[in-house]
C-alpha cells in the first residue's frame, strides 16, 4: 500500500526532503518517495502500519528534525477518491491556484459547511469526503477563502496545489495503475 503524509511544515519550519526520505526510510517504510519540495512522501507500507505511520512520521519529525508539525495520512486508495471527487476541475484553468485542502479527520467537514454556503466569488469552495477544494484565480496569498478555511480548521488540514496533488497521486500505485 502507498501512503502520502503530508508534512505540513510552511516556510518557516524546512525540513530538507533527503533528511525526510531517511527518516521515513529508517522508520521502517519502503518505496519512499517526495515531490519536489512540498514535504510529501509516498511510500510503501503493510496495512498494519497504515493506522499508526502519521503519528509515528510526526513523532519522529519532531525528535530528529526538531521540527513540530501536523502529519497528515492518506492511502493510495483515499488519495486516489480525492482526486476523482474534485469538483472544481472543469471551472480550474490554472493548477496552481486550485487548491486541496486534505482533512486530518474528516469529521472537519462539519466546519466547512458554513463557509460553503457563503457567496466567495470570484473564489470556489467545494467540500469533499476527505478534502476541501478551494478555487483562488488571484492566487493562495490573498485569498480570503483560504484564510477562512485555515482559521476554521487550524491545523486539522493540510493544503496543496492541484500540480503537486496530481504528482502525488501519479507516484501511489492508484496513480500507476
Amino acid at each position: 500500500m502507498a501512503l502520502l503524509r503530508g508534512i505540513n511544515v510552511g516556510t518557516a519550519k524546512r525540513v530538507a526532503m533527503a533528511d525526510l526520505r531517511a527518516l521515513v526510510e529508517d522508520l521502517g517504510y519502503g518505496d519512499v518517495r517526495t515531490v519536489l519540495n512540498s514535504g510529501n512522501v509516498v511510500f510503501s507500507a503493510p496495512d498494519a502500519a497504515a493506522v499508526d505511520a502519521a503519528a509515528g512520521i510526526q513523532a519522529a519529525v519532531a525528535e530528529r528534525l526538531g521540527v513540530s508539525c501536523r502529519v497528515v495520512a492518506l492511502t493510495a486508495a483515499e488519495l486516489a477518491a480525492v482526486v476523482a471527487d474534485n469538483p472544481l476541475l472543469p471551472a480550474a484553468d490554472n493548477p496552481s491556484r486550485l487548491f486541496v485542502a486534505v482533512l486530518a479527520d474528516p469529521a472537519g467537514r462539519a466546519l466547512l459547511r458554513p463557509l460553503a454556503e457563503q457567496d466567495w466569488a470570484p473564489e470556489v469552495l467545494a467540500v469533499g469526503a476527505r478534502a476541501a477544494y478551494l478555487w483562488c484565480p488571484d492566487g493562495m496569498a490573498v485569498s480570503r477563502l483560504a484564510e477562512a478555511v485555515g482559521r476554521v480548521l487550524g491545523d486539522g488540514v493540510t493544503t496543496r496545489n492541484w500540480a503537486t496533488m496530481a504528482k502525488l497521486h501519479a507516484l501511489t500505485d492508484a496513480g500507476r495503475s
